[in-house]
């Protein structure tokens, strides 16, 4: 019995009728519109811009596109890796010739993105309705290529970065690094370049303390409540061993607090 991308929209909550699919190609310029393409060294902001405008025309686009898109990119003629899920938010604009949609990444079919690949059984159609692509085959579900680690004093992480590092399985080797620390952690915000100095002590660990920021954005701190998570910036000052008494952590906290002017001119309350 052959495998095929419904099952795997299924077991990710994904209702193949209220999903479209999308298979971007390379190319340098759209010859009906003059707009810029992607490549292969595009980031994923540039290739989610590139799909947040989509033609004003009927015909080519659909009046009333579905809250999910399931983005793939073109790999030979009839294959297509998935880059992402997309929740469409709603169209934003539209002068008359194009229309451009609030779109945000999904944590749908998170760890299988750049690893699934089906087979695109329309080589001349680049975007189809949800139920029929969900029949289309399950061609290769890749190994993740792990990451290394890079060590404690190069980490340097978005939020969207932390959370893939507490998730994805190509980054086993870091939670396992930062399982075995305890330490001084600093939290930027780059919108405004204001900073938090932040602790993980006692039977916590980094990964731990690190896997709350993931989860809620804000790790239970009242200063990063009212915040948005996504201009954060994550790095370690110092690591510690686990078993190192607390005091001489939270000494270290109280340094780097002065040191940084983090009380007056940050995020620290205390």
């Amino acid at each position: 019995m052959t495998l095929t991308l419904d099952s795997i929209l299924r077991s990710a909550g994904i209702d193949p009728a209220y999903s479209q699919a999308i298979r971007h190609a390379y190319v340098k310029e759209h010859e009906d519109t003059g707009l810029q393409g992607i490549h292969a060294d595009s980031s994923d902001q540039e290739i989610l811009t590139y799909t947040s405008e989509q033609s004003a025309k009927p015909r080519i686009f659909p009046v009333d596109p579905p809250h999910i898109w399931v983005v793939f990119v073109r790999e030979g003629g009839d294959r297509a890796r998935l880059w992402s899920v997309l929740e469409n938010r709603g169209e934003i604009s539209n002068d008359g010739a194009l229309r451009t949609f609030d779109l945000a990444v999904s944590d749908h079919l998170a760890d299988l993105r750049n690893r699934l690949v089906i087979g695109w059984k329309s080589p001349r159609t680049w975007r189809l309705n949800g139920p029929t692509v969900a029949g289309y085959p399950v061609m290769e579900i890749a190994d993740a290529q792990p990451v290394p680690f890079p060590g404690f004093d190069r980490i340097v992480l978005d939020f969207t970065q932390l959370q893939a590092v507490m998730r994805e399985h190509r980054y086993a080797s870091w939670r396992t690094a930062l399982s075995s620390v305890a330490g001084i952690y600093l939290i930027t915000d780059t919108r405004d370049g204001r900073q938090y100095v932040g602790k993980a002590d006692g039977v916590e660990s980094i990964r731990q303390r690190w896997s709350e920021y993931g989860r809620n954005g804000h790790g239970g701190n009242v200063e990063l409540r009212s915040l948005d998570p996504q201009t954060f910036r994550f790095s370690l000052l110092r690591v510690f061993d686990p078993v190192t008494p607390t005091r001489t952590i939270d000494e270290s906290e109280i340094h780097f607090k002065k040191a940084l002017d983090t009380r007056r001119h940050g995020l620290n309350r205390n």
